[in-house]
């Protein structure tokens, strides 16, 4: 075979990913000895708001034709992290912030007693007492939201199926439903919301699973995104917005029916009279059946269990793993 004479290309070295050995010429600044008044100029650019990264710019970024972006990065985040997370189905708990666990309702329940025999023709002291009686008696529902939260988180890891459950992070029930997944080492999510009054999400929330939206439309397509059941406690505004939301979209069909269980039936018949709305023709005898009632944590897992099962979509597969022995 012949010699080859021809020379070999120097292959260069490959240059450092960051660094340049020669800096480039707009890496420094114009210096003040060519012109003494560039660091000024310059420094009023390096300022000013039109120079600022746009992703970087919270004034920018708040504007009002900035919505659609916000709308999108407010879904895209809790998404992005749910999903590293493995979360694929979720239990929803809504009810009241303003029922804690029994001990802390007793206490309020002992000091407004004490205040309302101090000054017995204080009025104000015996609403306050009256209210803080009904409050002590509901807090049983804590304990149940706790061992329902448990029950929840147990029957998962068992299963390895990825069920976890999700409360609007607040504290009173919802603490309690994060409580009880807590207590099972399983994972728990908060949804909690930007207010214009500072709140703080209740501790039982896995860390990297409490989220903070700044829209509550995000929020709640969240909260049904991977719902399996919905379990209402008693609660105000925010628990009746939820539910009612939630059973408009399963009457209109506008996502596929699911277990809404409402927790407290005497609570419920007094808050809403849904016989009546039936009666009056304006909703249809079968939008009754769209929940019913529980006291329980026992009763509200299995009545979920038992709707998926006669709904041909048992809430754990055959596919999920079983519990070693």
């Amino acid at each position: 075979m012949a010699r080859d004479d021809t020379p070999q290309p120097r292959i260069p070295r490959p240059p450092h990913p960051h660094h340049r050995r020669q800096p480039l010429p707009w890496q420094a600044p114009k210096p003040q000895a060519e012109d003494a008044r560039a660091p000024g100029c310059l420094a009023r650019i390096l300022n000013s708001p039109s120079y600022r990264q746009a992703n970087q710019d919270v004034d920018f970024l708040n504007g009002d034709d900035a919505r659609g972006v916000r709308l999108q990065i407010d879904y895209l985040k809790a998404q992005r992290i749910l999903e590293a997370h493995g979360i694929r189905q979720t239990v929803v708990v809504f009810g009241s912030t303003r029922i804690p666990e029994p001990h802390a309702a007793q206490q309020r329940l002992d000091r407004l007693r004490t205040l309302a025999a101090d000054e017995p023709d204080d009025d104000r002291y015996r609403t306050e007492l009256a209210v803080a009686e009904r409050i002590a008696d509901k807090s049983r529902y804590y304990d149940v939201a706790r061992a329902f939260g448990r029950c929840v988180s147990e029957a998962s890891l068992a299963h390895q199926a990825g069920l976890v459950i999700m409360t609007g992070g607040g504290p009173g029930i919802m603490e309690g439903a994060n409580r009880g997944a807590f207590d099972a080492t399983g994972k728990t999510v908060g949804l909690n919301i930007s207010l214009p009054h500072e709140q703080f999400p209740n501790p039982y929330i896995t860390p990297e699973l409490c989220f903070q939206f700044h829209y509550f439309a995000m929020r709640k397509l969240h909260f049904l995104l991977r719902a399996r059941a919905l379990v209402a406690f008693p609660g105000g505004y925010g628990t009746l917005d939820e539910l009612f939301e939630t059973l408009t979209l399963v009457q209109t069909r506008k996502i596929r029916p699911l277990p809404i269980v409402l927790v407290g039936e005497s609570f419920w018949r007094g808050a809403v009279n849904l016989d009546f709305l039936v009666s009056e023709g304006v909703i249809d005898e079968e939008d009754r059946d769209l929940f019913w009632y529980a006291e329980s944590a026992d009763d509200i897992w299995k009545g979920i269990l038992s709707w998926h099962e006669a709904n041909g979509d048992p809430l754990f597969s055959t596919d999920d793993a079983q519990p070693s022995s």
